[in-house]
């Protein structure tokens, strides 16, 4: 019995390491520059399109369409850690980043998603020994693919998929908390670029939580072929935004 409740107590130890980790690498506070992206809302924001009011209904927007892509493709990436980590393979790996730049159709929505997923990368790789993760981001480095994906860059959460994989987190977890990283992102840049107190911020952020559930159980029935999204009023905001006289974030 004593060892029966041993075992139980380092599986329940070693459970909680796991969710603190998970934890750790979605925490806004992780040094990879996500605090400086809007990813087009700032231009949105500075034309009044996108006022507090209908903040709530364009996430809403954003999880069917965008949350949806990027939960697919970090699932896709999650599979690819598999049981042995030494088996990645490159040429897939480099796949499915082409695959989800090939839906970004706008340029700055892209390099901020490759920005964002090369900082997490690095940062990964500070604090963690990931062999495997160094190799497979030298041979893309030598492989022959576009531009953007050199020096071992890759999109968020396709990196955040493939980390969580190697690093044995659960999927759906892993899909959940992504989800929710991004639209708690996108909330508190908000509150930087409209007039959205911190109350509402926590009451529109604990009324998606159901909807951001639903999309993770729905990115299991996509493959990275068959999902696209659609979203040009965002698409434009990034686009224009090199353009907007004052800024407050990079992208």
């Amino acid at each position: 019995m004593a060892s029966a409740s041993t075992d139980r107590t380092a599986v329940d130890s070693a459970s909680r390491l796991t969710d603190l980790r998970l934890l750790h690498l979605a925490d806004s506070a992780l040094p990879i520059g996500a605090l400086a992206h809007s990813l087009g809302l700032e231009t949105l924001a500075a034309h009044g399109v996108l006022v507090a009011g209908n903040l709530q209904s364009f996430l809403q927007g954003w999880l069917a369409e965008t949350g949806l892509l990027e939960a697919v493709f970090c699932r896709e990436s999650f599979g690819l850690a598999g049981a042995a980590a030494e088996s990645i393979s490159s040429e897939r790996w480099l796949e499915i980043n082409c695959m989800l730049s090939a839906r970004k159709t706008a340029r700055e929505s892209r390099i901020g998603s490759l920005t964002l997923g090369r900082n997490f990368l690095s940062t990964v790789m500070a604090i963690e020994e990931l062999p495997s993760l160094g190799k497979l981001l030298a041979l893309s480095e030598q492989g022959k693919h576009e531009p953007e994906l050199r020096r071992g860059a890759a999109h968020y959460c396709v990196a955040f998929g493939l980390v969580a994989g190697l690093l044995g987190f659960g999927q759906r977890r892993t899909v959940l908390t992504y989800l929710h990283q991004s639209i708690a992102g996108m909330v508190s840049g908000c509150q930087r670029l409209l007039p959205l107190g911190q109350t509402e911020a926590a009451r529109i952020l604990w009324d998606l939580k159901p909807l951001i559930v639903e999309t993770q159980e729905l990115s299991a029935a996509y493959a990275c072929d068959d999902v696209f999204s659609f979203m040009p009023l965002l698409d434009w905001g990034a686009m224009e935004h090199p353009a907007l006289s004052t800024r407050l974030f990079v992208s």
